[in-house]
């Protein structure tokens, strides 16, 4: 089982990856940033709006937050539009989960979830240190495509080493 200081160093985590992909990316032309890279969602700006899209998925879950506008996986990209909505967004995304991340319980996590899963079509239910798990895992793999997508359209994110994170 994870802990509440394993989901805080997570969001602290999250938040500064998105801040260096995000300025990464913002060195691009807005084309280089919408051209399909042959990634699952296609482009840096398609994924980088899944991401969004799934972080308020699980934070409506976890959380009771707002969902997201979208439904669907497939309509997640659509999430926000325009580049300044989603960067602004995916701040005040951060901010809300270091927020929520603060206040998480070693008892929350020791409960179970239970949910709707649009994209098996069916109910579930896990351990809450699974779904937080899980928010954190689904972050990292979509930035590593990010990250690559990034590096090669000759941008250069900063590190990503959890050890080189500041104030570690």
């Amino acid at each position: 089982m994870i802990s509440p200081e394993y989901a805080r160093l997570m969001a602290a985590y999250n938040a500064w990856q998105n801040r260096s992909l995000y300025e990464a990316a913002e060195g691009l032309e807005p084309a280089a940033r919408d051209a399909d890279r042959g990634a699952f969602f296609g482009s840096i700006t398609a994924t980088l709006t899944h991401l969004l899209w799934a972080d308020r998925v699980w934070m409506n879950r976890l959380a009771g937050d707002p969902p997201p506008r979208m439904r669907s996986i497939a309509d997640s990209v659509r999430e926000v539009e325009g580049w300044a909505e989603l960067r602004a967004a995916r701040a005040a995304q951060d901010a809300r989960i270091r927020e929520w991340a603060d206040g998480l319980t070693a008892q929350a996590l020791a409960g179970t979830l239970s949910w709707h899963s649009g994209a098996l079509g069916r109910s579930l239910s896990r351990p809450v240190w699974v779904v937080v798990a899980h928010l954190f895992n689904h972050q990292t793999h979509h930035r590593g495509q990010v990250h690559a997508m990034l590096t090669a359209a000759g941008a250069r994110p900063g590190d990503t080493d959890l050890v080189f994170m500041p104030g570690m």
